[in-house]
């Protein structure tokens, strides 16, 4: 899109105007602003009713009925969050999404209590990802949402084979995110212990840190490769591969959402709601939200204010989110979805600062 450009004096009554509005909610007035700046010379009523029709006419403002104030658009949001976020960015681009770097943190320290005792006692990924949703509903008044990560990007910490009974083994496999995930195993012959203790060696020594769909592939070309050498060894490690060893819920993706009564509380219109909530209440469609706008590989905060390409209803609900990583390996992601009217500098410390709790309070089991 093209990009649209503000005066000094433009940028400070929109920002003036869009925080009003995050405030009250209401419609904001000229006489509103002007009260903002009353000390300032030039800046009368009259001079911002002007420079509010400018705005309107760039996108920025737009206005629900003839003689009520001016609302802030989905375009104004976007230029306020690049504005608060990266201040040397060129004056006046406004984007689709915002990429946010990484200042150090300016939540408040009754936040970050707040934070840290809610994740108290938390020691796995699963417990981590779920207080993740209810902590991000609770401060954002939005929707708390945490999606873990998918197989492709589990690696692998340890697994450990146990004899049941005649033809069944549980396995227990450690990823490196944090996970520990058991799985009895129906075997197509018996392994004695010396079998098993003898693949889970071979699996730890020699793959301890591939990722997972990766030690599959290459477990089937040393089949080939190998055999001769290693068919006894090989066959047994095949064999519990193929009955789910290495399996990490492929199709099952494990999703956290919390906060849903915050939207209901939060929209008037009933029926845009009702829509919201069917758009909402679909789990593959916040997948692939957070899927298509937060990248797991990097450390950054993702920001994309209206969602309406995902779904019409989701027009004035802004994604703030962010990915969690432990031990160089995608945990997953941690996001908030609520109104525009948001608080954008503290919502998006938050989700940053929720994110990177993960290294600190997760440690990777030992081997």
């Amino acid at each position: 899109m093209p990009e649209i450009r503000v005066s000094p004096r433009e940028r400070m009554v929109l920002t003036a105007i869009i925080e009003l509005y995050i405030a009250t909610g209401e419609p904001v007035a000229s006489q509103a602003v002007a009260d903002q700046f009353a000390h300032k010379e030039g800046l009368s009523s009259a001079t911002i009713r002007n420079v509010m029709a400018t705005l309107g006419d760039a996108g920025l403002l737009e206005q629900p009925h003839t003689s009520s104030g001016r609302v802030p658009t989905a375009s104004a949001f976007r230029y306020y969050v690049e504005q608060i976020t990266r201040p040397d960015s060129v004056l006046g681009r406004i984007g689709v999404t915002t990429a946010i770097p990484a200042p150090g943190s300016s939540l408040s320290e009754q936040r970050r209590g707040q934070i840290e005792e809610i994740f108290s006692g938390v020691t796995s990924s699963n417990e981590y990802l779920e207080r993740t949703s209810h902590v991000l509903a609770l401060i954002s008044s939005g929707l708390g949402v945490a999606l873990a990560s998918g197989t492709g990007d589990q690696v692998l910490e340890h697994i450990h084979f146990s004899r049941l009974s005649a033809g069944r083994v549980l396995a227990v496999l450690v990823t490196q995110s944090g996970a520990v995930l058991d799985r009895v195993l129906a075997l197509d012959r018996e392994m004695t212990i010396f079998e098993l203790d003898t693949a889970a060696r071979y699996l730890n020594e020699t793959f301890h840190g591939w990722p997972i769909e990766r030690i599959r592939t290459e477990i089937a070309r040393r089949m080939d490769a190998e055999r001769a050498a290693y068919n006894q060894l090989l066959t047994s490690v095949e064999e519990l591969c193929r009955k789910g060893a290495l399996t990490v819920g492929e199709g099952a993706q494990v999703l956290y959402v919390e906060g849903m009564a915050n939207l209901i509380a939060a929209e008037a219109d009933r029926e845009r709601l009702k829509q919201m909530l069917l758009a909402l209440e679909a789990k593959q469609r916040l997948v692939d939200l957070l899927t298509a706008y937060v990248n797991g590989s990097q450390q950054e905060v993702r920001v994309v204010v209206g969602l309406d390409e995902a779904s019409p209803a989701m027009q004035d609900l802004v994604l703030i989110g962010a990915p969690a990583r432990l031990g160089g390996a995608s945990l997953g992601t941690v996001a908030v979805i609520a109104p525009t009217r948001i608080q954008y500098q503290e919502m998006i410390q938050a989700v940053r600062y929720v994110a990177r709790l993960s290294e600190r309070i997760l440690e990777i089991p030992a081997q």
